[in-house]
Parts: structure tokens; C-alpha cells; sequence
């Protein structure tokens, strides 16, 4: 299995992974009427701590599941893409954290749904690329300010059904994430002249420029051997022979 092959199997195998295991919980809820919302996140109880792993599996309604569902497939995919490395270990690291933050946190509740994961992806992917200064994982940062900005009211209680405490955890896990990991970033091409020893009056292509700034190349020397293979004659005969025809 080649290198690129693998690294677009893994882009593609865990969001995808994540989602579908979602969609059949949720279907298997409906299929056969039961009610998993018990085995979410229940704050400050021993058994509340098995929704730290299960939660993020288990949704109250369509609308719940399917509105975690885009945001966490496209924040995964590129969470993988541009932080190769350590992709999978955010993802699990802030699944176990945001998780454990929201158990030490919440209200007396049972707290259900992807929505800290989703926040603990936004907010790293914000952070980071904030943080790397490098102008394509700045421009991530902006997409995710772009698309899911108003994630940011998410944050406070002003529902009574939305696990505020949740997307909170999520996005402190987030950023401290992005401040503590050290990864690799996409090259950054560096070029000759953006090193230290450098020197202007040493690169031959530069001494192509007169004062003006008119490019005036160079012509490469040609030897004496060159000049006479270039000048010989080549003669080129042809035989033209005739096919008879028959009947």
C-alpha cells in the first residue's frame, strides 16, 4: 500500500467511520424504540462517566443528528489533511477530554450528541492555523470562522435544551490542544534567497539583470568540438523502390 494511498484512505475511513456508526445507532433507536439518551454524559456520577466514550454517539432527534453530522465530517477530513500527524490523536484526545470537561461541568443532565466534538475541531483548526502563521492554515482559520462563526453563541446557556456546558468544554479542549502540540504543518517552501547566507552578487541568476533591471541572459559556452558537430553535413539518400501489381 503506497504512502498517498494510505494517507487518503485515512482522510476518508475515520470521518466516514464516525458518521455512519452515528447514523446506525440512530437507526437502530428507531427501528426497535429504545431510548439510549441514559447512557449519555450524566455530570459527577460514576455511571455518568461511561458517556465520556457513548455520547457523542447518541442523538435525541433527526434534526440533532444531522446538524452534527456536516460540521463534523468536513472539520474531521481536514483536521486529518492539514495536521496529518497528529490528526487521529486530536480527534480521540478531545473526545476523552471535552467529554470528561462536560462530566466535571454540566448541569444534572444527561448530556448526548457530537456537538463538543465538533467544537473541540473548530477550535483547534481556529487556534492553530491562528498560531502557525502561515498563510494557508491562517486561510482554514477563516474558513471556520466563515462557516460556523455563529457556533460561537453556542457557548452560552440561552437554550434550555442545548448542552452549553458541552460546546464550552469542546472549545477550551480545542484551544488548548492547538497551544500545547507541537505538529508538523504543510511545507512551507523556502527559497534561496530567504536564507541567511545568501548572497545577491554570488547568484548567477541575478547577474543576468544589468542596473536597469533588463534581463540580459547569458549564453552558455560552447566548445570547439560542439561548433564542428553543428557544422557538419548530414546527407540523407532515400531509395525509391516500385511494388509490381497483380490481378
Amino acid at each position: 500500500m503506497s504512502k498517498a494511498f494510505k494517507y487518503t484512505h485515512d482522510i476518508l475511513i475515520y470521518p466516514f467511520g464516525l458518521i455512519i456508526l452515528m447514523w446506525v445507532i440512530f437507526w437502530f433507536e428507531i427501528k426497535f424504540e429504545y431510548n439510549f439518551n441514559e447512557y449519555g454524559v450524566y455530570p459527577r456520577t460514576f455511571e455518568g462517566l461511561r458517556g465520556v466514550l457513548l455520547s457523542p454517539f447518541i442523538h435525541s432527534s433527526l434534526k440533532h443528528l444531522f446538524n452534527n453530522t456536516v460540521p463534523l465530517l468536513l472539520l474531521s477530513m481536514a483536521t486529518l489533511y492539514f495536521y496529518r500527524k497528529i490528526g487521529v490523536k486530536v480527534i480521540l484526545i478531545g473526545l476523552l477530554c471535552s467529554g470528561l470537561l462536560t462530566w466535571l461541568i454540566g448541569r444534572p443532565s444527561y448530556h448526548i450528541g457530537a456537538s463538543g466534538l465538533v467544537y473541540v475541531l473548530a477550535s483547534f483548526l481556529f487556534f492553530k492555523g491562528i498560531f502557525s502563521k502561515y498563510y494557508r492554515l491562517i486561510a482554514v482559520s477563516l474558513g471556520v470562522v466563515f462557516l460556523y462563526g455563529s457556533f460561537i453563541w453556542g457557548l452560552f446557556p440561552i437554550k434550555e435544551q442545548m448542552s452549553w456546558e458541552g460546546h464550552l468544554s469542546g472549545f477550551l479542549v480545542g484551544f488548548v490542544l492547538a497551544v500545547v502540540y507541537k505538529a508538523d504543518v504543510l511545507y512551507k517552501t523556502k527559497y534561496t534567497w530567504e536564507n541567511k547566507e545568501y548572497v545577491e552578487e554570488q547568484d548567477e541568476f541575478m547577474l543576468q539583470f544589468d542596473e536597469e533591471g533588463n534581463f540580459n541572459p547569458i549564453e552558455p559556452e560552447k566548445n570547439d568540438q560542439e561548433d564542428n558537430d553543428a557544422t557538419d553535413e548530414i546527407i540523407i539518400t532515400y531509395e525509391i523502390k516500385s511494388k509490381k501489381s497483380t490481378d
